[in-house]
């Protein structure tokens, strides 16, 4: 069970709207400092708060934290002793030695001894669509987009402004707070701007924006009419049509894609994961600043602790005085 203070934390971390991944250690074979039931946090930065084990099996639940916090989905992470002789035994994999649908089992080279397993479990912000406009379709919008785990936000007077991150801004406004609106949802890379008006009325639209400057490759980014085409005529079906388009534009965001090329990406709340390997012992580790490293050659080196940098400094001072 997670204690007090780790559940406090969570919530926090939830109501401001921070990604983060409860690591819940649910078996550990003996010899480990941990336990079944131990449970941390691990951030977006790869801080973790808690305890669910040693230096070592830190490294690989914070590491396969962000790609949980990047995929969004769960993941149980086996981590067990190393078998091999050295770097590279893993087939290059970093000793990841199997993986299935929903779990992946590693090999830690620094391991105390036993096994752990840790369930992870991605906590991530709802993503926010602003809805612009008091129609009956934006209040339709808006009802049916609070179902499906959206922050759904009312845009009035052009407060607030779209903001790097946002999911999707849709303009249901016939008029209203268009023009300003749109161009920032645009410039920032929204995934999906959708605008509600007729083939004609959008042209209207597009034609200004592009008399204020809004680059082609921009504009060609307004989805107008907004929504998949499924006849539909009342406010309730204009909504569905809209929003399936802004799921669909969702799980497109999740898995890497854009519908458009030329548009620019929106900065999300989670980043890829920066994996790297330890030259040393070949444990995959995280790129983030806990992570014990140094610069060589021009390049960041990342460690899966002090022992393996050291090791690392040593080997190339040697190499520098025999040259």
């Amino acid at each position: 069970m997670m204690d007090a203070a780790v559940s406090r934390r969570a919530q926090e971390l939830a109501g401001r709207g921070v990604a983060f991944v409860t690591a819940t250690v649910v078996r550990a074979q003996r010899p480990t400092s941990a336990h079944a039931g131990n449970v941390a946090l691990v951030l977006g930065d790869g801080t973790i708060e808690g305890f669910v084990g040693g230096a070592c099996a830190e490294h690989s639940v914070r590491a396969y934290s962000l790609q949980t916090i990047e995929t969004g989905e769960a993941m149980l992470l086996r981590i067990v002793p190393f078998e091999g002789e050295g770097p590279g035994d893993a087939a290059g994999t970093g000793h990841e030695v199997a993986k299935e649908e929903g779990a992946v089992t590693v090999q830690n080279p620094c391991l105390s001894g036993g096994s752990i397993e840790v369930f992870l479990e991605p906590v991530l912000p709802a993503p926010r669509v602003l809805v612009v406009g008091d129609t009956p379709i934006a209040g339709a919008v808006r009802q049916l987009g609070a179902q499906l785990g959206l922050e759904i936000v009312e845009v009035a007077d052009g407060v607030p402004e779209p903001a790097a991150g946002d999911l999707a801004l849709i303009v249901a406004s016939h008029g209203r707070d268009e023009l300003h609106t749109l161009r920032r949802g645009l410039e920032l890379g929204v995934p999906y701007v959708g605008l509600v008006a007729s083939r004609a009325r959008g042209d209207g639209v597009i034609g200004e924006l592009r008399g204020d400057g809004v680059a082609d490759r921009l504009l060609h980014h307004i989805d107008v009419p907004a929504g998949i085409d499924i006849g539909a005529r009342t406010p309730a079906e204009i909504a569905v049509s809209i929003l399936a388009k802004v799921v669909a534009t969702r799980r497109r965001e999740r898995a890497g894609g854009h519908e458009n090329a030329d548009a620019p990406v929106a900065a999300s709340s989670s980043t890829a994961p920066a994996i790297a390997i330890d030259p040393i012992c070949g444990m995959t580790v995280a790129a983030v600043p806990a992570t014990p490293s140094l610069e060589h050659d021009g390049e960041t080196v990342y460690f899966c602790c002090e022992g393996c940098k050291a090791k690392f400094e040593a080997q190339h001072t040697h190499a520098r005085s025999t040259s």
